[in-house]
C-alpha cells in the first residue's frame, strides 16, 4: 500500500552529504489547483538545522506544485514552523492550510 501512494504522489528526499536519507516528504496533488502535504520528517540526528523548514520549502516551490492555490497538512506538534511558511490553523488541533490567491500565481 505504502508503495502506492508514494508513486501516486510527488516525493521529496533529504540527504546527508554521505548519501544517507535524513528525511522525508511528499505531496498528494492533482498537479493543478491542490495539494496535499504528508508524511514529512527529519531523522533525530539532523533536527535544529532548519532542514525541516527547508524540506517543506522545496516542496511548496517546486515547478510542478508552485501553481497550487490551496494546500493542507495535519501535524500535531509542527504548527510554528509551518506558520513560518505561510500556513495557518484551520483546526486547533491539527489540520493547517495554505490559500494563495489567483492573481499571486499568474499575475
Amino acid at each position: 500500500m505504502l508503495e502506492i501512494a508514494f508513486a501516486n504522489s510527488l516525493c521529496f528526499g533529504l540527504y546527508a552529504p554521505d548519501g544517507a536519507q535524513a528525511g522525508f516528504c511528499r505531496v498528494v496533488t492533482d498537479r493543478a489547483t491542490y495539494g496535499y502535504l504528508a508524511d514529512v520528517f527529519v531523522l533525530s540526528g539532523h533536527r535544529g538545522q532548519g532542514l525541516g523548514l527547508w524540506l517543506v520549502q522545496c516542496a511548496v516551490d517546486h515547478p510542478e506544485l508552485a501553481g497550487l492555490r490551496s494546500w493542507q497538512l495535519a501535524t500535531r506538534d509542527a504548527h510554528e514552523m509551518y506558520a513560518k511558511l505561510g500556513w495557518r490553523r484551520s483546526d486547533p488541533d491539527r489540520w493547517m492550510t495554505r490559500s494563495v490567491a489567483a492573481s499571486d500565481i499568474y499575475g
